[in-house]
């Protein structure tokens, strides 16, 4: 099944609402990227934060694990909509 932008981007406003709730990851992924509570905040909308965040979850089997499940959403499915945002594109280098 093929993700739409809007779809990838509504899938990833859900994992930024996840990981605003998530009281042990969140301070991982503000530690890791540098980013501030307003940062975030500015960041929801941003297609470019939405895949940051993506990107940050999809580090860890575990992570996409209890995201997917609180969502009820099939496992690959962060991943199809990571392909779609912002630097989600296959290289190819040939």
């Amino acid at each position: 099944m093929s993700v739409s932008r809007d779809g990838a981007e509504q899938l990833a406003i859900k994992a930024i609402v996840w990981l605003a709730g998530n009281d042990d990851l969140l301070p991982v992924f503000m530690g890791s990227t540098g980013a501030d509570e307003a940062a975030f905040r500015d960041g929801i909308g941003m297609p470019e934060f939405q895949a940051s965040v993506l990107d940050f979850i999809m580090m860890d089997d575990a992570w996409v694990i209890a995201f997917c499940d609180s969502e009820g959403i099939p496992y690959d499915r962060l991943m199809q909509a990571r392909a779609v945002l912002p630097g989600g594109e296959q290289v190819h280098w040939t």
